[in-house]
């Protein structure tokens, strides 16, 4: 039993106990949010550098097509998957195209992708969604 006055060092004790977690650590530093090349933002605008083709991991086999992205508000390149089937061709080089976080429950990648943690939702101010469907056309720039 702790004597009496002893509340300040139970709870220097509990701090100190604390910061060793990794995980409070990394979260009471805003690790995450400086790793983030999105700077903690949900989605960013970017200018489409290339079109590439990734080989999807182990036990899957396919070519996965993605475009490699400049980031507008801070100039970080980054890998973005085109989702869905014939998404790849409503995407040119030169376009400007905003990228959301792929769904996970932690960090890192979704599926068979290594490294691809973003996806392209918008092209040109249009969603990609919509000119798939044949609902709109991409806007010529």
């Amino acid at each position: 039993m702790p004597g009496q006055y002893a509340a300040r060092k139970l709870k220097s004790d509990r701090q100190k106990a604390k910061w060793k977690s990794t995980d409070y650590k990394r979260k009471k530093l805003k690790l995450r949010q400086k790793h983030d090349p999105l700077g903690g933002s949900p989605q960013a605008k970017g200018i489409v550098i290339q079109k590439v083709a990734l080989e999807a991991k182990q036990p899957n086999s396919g070519l996965r097509k993605c475009v490699r992205i400049q980031l507008i508000k801070n100039g970080k390149q980054i890998t973005a998957f085109a989702p869905k089937d014939k998404a790849i061709t409503f995407i040119d080089e030169h376009d400007e195209v905003m990228v959301e976080k792929l769904r996970s429950s932690k960090r890192g990648t979704v599926g068979d992708l290594p490294g691809v943690r973003w996806k392209v939702i918008k092209v040109n101010g249009i969603p990609l969604q919509e000119m798939r469907k044949g609902k709109k056309e991409k806007p010529t720039r």
